[in-house]
């Protein structure tokens, strides 16, 4: 039995993760900015302590007897971009990471492994071709976010912690992820395909999220940076008219770009990019995808 330190142990993944740490015998101590709300949400953790991600460093009690680290603090992505928004998702993510890293540094017996969360906006857009997990970065906002993110995660290296960054992508799971943003107009029978639907959805079933992050803490041969996207991402076109099949909806009413940007802003940028990514690595290092394809995957929720 080990213990794991988890931030974002409240969040959509973090609490499954902490439930499937507590299902295989080890022991989940969460980090909150809240930590009386996270003692009532999260019954399979065990010790909860309060921290502000982007302004302290970790309580020193927080960090004793731990054996690995997975850090999924961060703010939301959706939602209208505006400045103060895109301050957050950036400081969220980086400055939570440095003091992290920075806590664990000043501890006398450091864990032996940080599974830190990124996503797959690390490539920017792919257009037709695809990335794995050894493709450049992009050069857009959340490129770039995701770029420092992983620096910031990487420099725990030099600590002697072995480090994995998880680059999860567009997450299909009840309760929170991509579904929670496109059910309710497709319940109603007003769903459609998004911008031209030719862009590339490199999607992953929440199933295989907790997976790969359970699968980087247990190998300890994997390191850098791991892809959380299923092995057959499809087009926009292709998720809307299976998403349809399956909820038994017409999917007859298309949002182009422009309405799209009325509506949501520069996120709207994002959820038309074009993102084919395949979990080479993943793969590679012997995980094996519980939902392969699309459908498997939506009827296993819807």
């Amino acid at each position: 039995m080990a213990n794991v330190l988890v931030t974002g142990g409240t969040g959509f993944i973090g609490s499954r993760v902490c439930a499937a740490l507590h299902q295989q015998g080890d022991t989940a101590h969460v980090l909150s900015r809240n930590p009386e709300r996270a003692q009532t949400k999260l019954e399979s953790a065990r010790a909860f302590y309060g921290w502000n991600p982007e302004t302290e460093k970790l309580p020193s009690e927080a960090t004793q007897d731990i054996a690995s680290v997975v850090h999924l603090a961060g703010e939301t992505i959706a939602g209208r971009w505006n400045d103060e928004k895109k301050r957050r998702i950036r400081d969220s993510r980086i400055l939570s990471t440095r003091n992290l890293v920075e806590s664990l540094a000043a501890t006398d017996t450091k864990p032996e492994t940080l599974v830190c969360a990124s996503a797959i906006g690390y490539y920017g857009d792919s257009g037709d071709e695809h990335f794995t997990e050894v493709s450049p970065p992009g050069n857009d906002f959340l490129a770039k976010v995701c770029q420092e993110w992983e620096t910031e995660a990487q420099k725990a290296t030099d600590l002697g912690i072995r480090v994995v960054t998880v680059r999860i992508g567009l997450v299909l799971g009840l309760g929170g992820g991509l579904l929670a943003q496109v059910l309710p107009p497709f319940k109603m029978g007003v769903g459609g395909i998004l911008g031209s639907g030719r862009q590339w959805m490199s999607w992953i079933h929440v199933d295989d999220v907790i997976g790969i992050i359970l699968h980087a803490l247990e190998n300890n041969e994997i390191r850098g940076a791991l892809n959380a996207t299923a092995p057959t991402p499809v087009r926009n076109t292709e998720f809307t008219k299976t998403l349809g099949t399956v909820l038994r909806r017409p999917t007859l009413f298309p949002i182009p770009t422009f309405g799209l940007k009325l509506m949501m802003g520069e996120f709207a940028d994002f959820i038309v990019l074009s993102q084919n990514v395949l979990p080479e690595k993943t793969e590679v290092s012997g995980y094996e995808f519980r939902h392969r394809t699309l459908e498997s995957a939506l009827r296993d929720l819807l």
